[in-house]
This record gives C-alpha cells, sequence and structure tokens, in this order.
C-alpha cells in the first residue's frame, strides 16, 4: 500500500540527493537485468539484485532502493519492477527507464525480514554520503545496530570523507565492527583496538570469537597480536560488566531498605514506647496503600489534568487513614492488654486478618491498580547494564525525608521529649506529670501513620492488594531487632543493611534460601549482640 505522500516525497527528495552526490564518483546505470529477480520468488537472488542496486548507487537504484523500503515496489508477471507513486492507484513508474506505465495486475514485491534488513542498510549505507549531518547519525545508527560487512565500502568512503568529530568516532566503530574480519591483519588489529576503546558491552561477541580455541587445539584468529588486543579488551569489558553488577546490587539492596525503613519505623516507634509487638502493622501499610488508590481514583475522576500530582494529596491521606486505624486499634484494644504480651500478640494477629478481610469487603479480593505518574516513569542510565527507575530513586529520597521528619519530630518537640522519656523509663514519667496513656496512643498513631506512608511508596513499585502488609512484616521486625529497639538511628542501618545484605546473597541462592540466610545470620548475630546494634539507653536498659 502506498505510503503517506509528505513521507514519500521526503524518501525521494533524499534519494535524488544522495544521487546527485555520488553522480561524480559512479558510472553504473540501472538495468533490466539488475532488477528482474525482484519480480521473482527466489529469496537469494533477489538478495544479489538488492546488494547490486546497493553497489551502484545510481539514481535509479537509490529510487528502488526507497521503494522497497516504503513497500511501493510493484512486480508484474512478466518481470517488469514499478515504483508506485502516491496519489496514483492506477500508473506507476518503471523502475529501470522511469517511464510512466498502467499498473494492471502488478504485485507488492515480497521480500522477507532478511531481505527487508538488507534494503535498511543499503539505504542507510547511501545516507553515510549526505550533505545532512541528522541523516548521517541516523544512518550510522541503524548501520551500528546491526552491522553489515558488506557495507565497509560505503564506511569506508564516508569515514575518509567526515568532518564531525562524533560523528567520526562513531564510523570509526562502525568501520571496525565490519573490519574485524579483513584479510589484512594490520587492518583487523586496528578494528580491534577501536572496538576495545569503545567500552561498549554490546560490542562483547565481537572480541569473543577472536579468542575461541578450536578443539584441535588451534585459534580462530591466527595473529596473536590481534587475539592479544582483543583479550584485554575482553578483560576491560569483564571489569565494566563486573563493576555495573555490584553496583546495581548495591542500588537494589538500598531500594529494598528504604521500603523496609518505612516499614520499620514505625514499629520501632511503637514497640519501643509501649513494648507492644503488633502483628497487625503489616496492615498499616496496606491501609495507607489503599489510601493512594483512592486518591488516585479521584484525581483520576476529578481533576485528570492534575493526575500526575496525585502522590502529593496521597502522602498526607495515607499517613491520616493509617494513623486513625492505629488510634482506634490503640484505644479500643491494645491499651487493655499493656504488660500482657502473649495476649498482645495473638490479639493484633487477629486484628490484622479483621483488617484483610475488611479490605476485601471494601475493595475485593483482587489487585489494585496505582499508577506512576508521569514523572516517576522511566529511568536514569548511570552505568552500562544499569538504569536506575525514577520511582524507585523517589522512594528512597522519601524514605530519608521520612526518617528526618521522625527524627525532627522525637528530638525537637515536646511532645518527642515525651516520647523519650517513656521509652526510656514509664514509671518516673508518670511520676513528673507526663500523660503516659496520651503518649502510648500518640506513639501508636504516629508509628501507625509512618506505615502508611510506607504503604504509599509501596504503591508505586508493586501490587496492592489485602496482603500486601504480610510481605513486610517480619523483615520489619528483624531490622527493628538488628537495630535496636526503640533506636531510630539503628532502624535505619539496620534496614538497609538488610536490604543489601539479601541482595547480596540472592544471586546466589534465590530469594528464600537467601530470606533464610539473613535470618541465620541475624540469629546469631543477636547471640553475640542482644541488645542489636544500638544499646537502649536508660534505667530500663
Amino acid at each position: 500500500m502506498p505510503r503517506p505522500m509528505n513521507r514519500s516525497l521526503r524518501r525521494c527528495a533524499l534519494v535524488v540527493a544522495l544521487a546527485c552526490s555520488l553522480a561524480a564518483s559512479t558510472a553504473f546505470a540501472l538495468t533490466t537485468a539488475d532488477v528482474a529477480a525482484l519480480a521473482g520468488d527466489d529469496f537469494d537472488a533477489k538478495a544479489t539484485a538488492i546488494d547490486t542496486l546497493a553497489t551502484n548507487h545510481d539514481a535509479a537504484g537509490l529510487a528502488l532502493l526507497g521503494a522497497l523500503a516504503d513497500d511501493r515496489a510493484l512486480a508484474t508477471d512478466s518481470g517488469q519492477v514499478l515504483i508506485a507513486e502516491s496519489g496514483d492507484d492506477a500508473h506507476a513508474r518503471d523502475a529501470v527507464s522511469g517511464r510512466l506505465v498502467e499498473i494492471g495486475d502488478a504485485q507488492p514485491v515480497m521480500l522477507n525480514n532478511l531481505l527487508r534488513n538488507k534494503v535498511a542498510h543499503a539505504l542507510a549505507g547511501a545516507q553515510l554520503a549526505s550533505p545532512d549531518l541528522a541523516v548521517r547519525r541516523k544512518a550510522a545508527d541503524t548501520l551500528l545496530a546491526n552491522p553489515d560487512p558488506s557495507m565497509k565500502p560505503f564506511i569506508e568512503a564516508a569515514r575518509a570523507k567526515e568532518t564531525d568529530a562524533a560523528l567520526k568516532r562513531r564510523l570509526d566503530v562502525l568501520w571496525a565492527t565490519t573490519a574485524l574480519t579483513d584479510a589484512d591483519p594490520a587492518r583487523r588489529l586496528e578494528a580491534v583496538r577501536l572496538v576495545a576503546a569503545r567500552h561498549d558491552l554490546d560490542l562483547y561477541p565481537l572480541l569473543r570469537p577472536l579468542v575461541a580455541q578450536h578443539p584441535d587445539g588451534t585459534f580462530a584468529e591466527t595473529d596473536p597480536r590481534v587475539r592479544a588486543a582483543a583479550q584485554r579488551g575482553i578483560d576491560a569489558l569483564d571489569a565494566i560488566e563486573r563493576n555495573s553488577r555490584i553496583a546495581g546490587t548495591l542500588f537494589a539492596g538500598i531500594s529494598l531498605g528504604s521500603v523496609l525503613l518505612l516499614a520499620a519505623l514505625g514499629l520501632a516507634i511503637t514497640y519501643g514506647v509501649i513494648g507492644v509487638i503488633n502483628m497487625a502493622h503489616g496492615e498499616f501499610l496496606m491501609i495507607g496503600a489503599y489510601a493512594t488508590y483512592v486518591v488516585q481514583s479521584a484525581f483520576r475522576h476529578y481533576a485528570p489534568g492534575a493526575f500526575d500530582w496525585y502522590p502529593l494529596a496521597a502522602v498526607p491521606a495515607s499517613f491520616i487513614a493509617a494513623a486513625l486505624v492505629g488510634v482506634v486499634l490503640e484505644r479500643l484494644v491494645l491499651k487493655r492488654l499493656y504488660g500482657r504480651p502473649l495476649e498482645t500478640l495473638l490479639t493484633t494477629f487477629g486484628a490484622s486478618l479483621v483488617l484483610m478481610q475488611a479490605t476485601r469487603t471494601l475493595f475485593g479480593a483482587q489487585n489494585v491498580e496505582v499508577t506512576n505518574p508521569a514523572w516517576m516513569t522511566g529511568g536514569v542510565t548511570v552505568m552500562q547494564n544499569l538504569i536506575l527507575p525514577y520511582n524507585r530513586i523517589a522512594i528512597l529520597a522519601f524514605s530519608l525525608g521520612v526518617v528526618a521528619i521522625a527524627w525532627a519530630v522525637l528530638t525537637r518537640t515536646r511532645l518527642g521529649l515525651f516520647v523519650r522519656a517513656v521509652t526510656q523509663n514509664r514509671g518516673m514519667a508518670a511520676c513528673v506529670g507526663v500523660k503516659t496513656a496520651f503518649i502510648d496512643s500518640y506513639a501508636f498513631a504516629f508509628g501507625a501513620g509512618i506505615a502508611g506512608l510506607g504503604g504509599c511508596a509501596l504503591s508505586q513499585i508493586g501490587n496492592v492488594g489485602p496482603d500486601l502488609g504480610q510481605g513486610y512484616i517480619v523483615d520489619s521486625f528483624m531490622a527493628v531487632v538488628l537495630g535496636g529497639v526503640g533506636q531510630l538511628a539503628g532502624t535505619v542501618l539496620g534496614s538497609f543493611g538488610l536490604g543489601i545484605l539479601t541482595k547480596a546473597i540472592e544471586p546466589f541462592s534465590g530469594a528464600v534460601l537467601a530470606k533464610i540466610a539473613v535470618l541465620v545470620l541475624i540469629v546469631l548475630f543477636i547471640q553475640k549482640r542482644p541488645q542489636g546494634l544500638f544499646a537502649l539507653k536508660g534505667r530500663n536498659a
């Protein structure tokens, strides 16, 4: 089918310009025999015909290549090849003579994927001689994506005449990818050095065959200098890949640690103040995530133009929703069970089941979708094979911001002073007039609200469902115990340490065995240092 007229005109204009630029260096003329194979069914013969068009580069050949790329090339039963023109379904031009003829029963020239790639390479080779720098850059990118040794003559010609320094370097690499099989060892050595100097992991497969050894002990590359240069390039690429893998593992561990930190921070506050082992803490994460979903749905329905900014409203909404549920749970249930750890453990476990079932009743048992805003979509490339997602970076910054706010509340406010006093010595704090019951409610609500913020963050990187919090409650307790009960700094270090350790072990043992290994290591650490990384201060210590 004909392409839109403006695109076809642009391609025709480009082909004419390229033909004019090459007219001085070519003496070929397209003949009927050159294109006859395109009308047949022999794909090998078609490949030879395309190679002929790419080699000749006269005006008619370039026009036919453009028609093949645009699916405008037609073939008749008599072997005539035509070029369809936009806006005229009855007439076409003969590919050789350029005469206008009737289309009649002509059918599109059939090409497989291999031949389409060959046509694209042929056009890209022609475009390397274009006077337009942008066209030359695009052509180089096309050939770099899938190098074709048959394009080496055109690449060499373009490389010799290129004046743009950046494009010249890319043409050097492009030439090298086609010269690695050259008969001249000196040219192969030059090609290997250019490829190695690129430090591009995508070029790794080009160097590996040069150091391969046959079963009889001989090498595929006969020149020892070329083999040595290829091996140095492989060693450099191996180092780059190793560094990328280490950096990727470190970022993945920090990213997991930031999520655990948001889940464990509130738990550290509630456990440190009132000593409650809250098995429903994971459900505060779930509540925060569903609050984010509700805010997103409201923005999508009432303010679609401001949808990308819904996280700004979801943050306070998730905190308030989780804090309110925390206050209700603490006032109605937990305050009657202080000092009775077993009953508290069982009660909060039951509360978690109630909260999950209530969520299923309100929102359904299936996961709900929370969409990332545009500014959290995509990622930034910092190293080869390492892309840092924007949503993970945002969550890391968000978790550090929450830690800073929690630290400020606990160390720079009057209520924070009371919380620390109750944490260190509840009886003495009550004797000097601190209302410990109020502090318990405040601390529990604050811890639950922080967990709600963690749910808001989790909604941006995973599924939101009734069971969301169950996957983080055990890791949260391990982070709190590892860092030291009631210690903010310990929770931060424990969360990040746990995340990095888990991601460092996962490549060797898998996710499940990594969790088991981490649990064993934490148990061994607690046996040696029961107080955790940071010991609790005060009489209760």
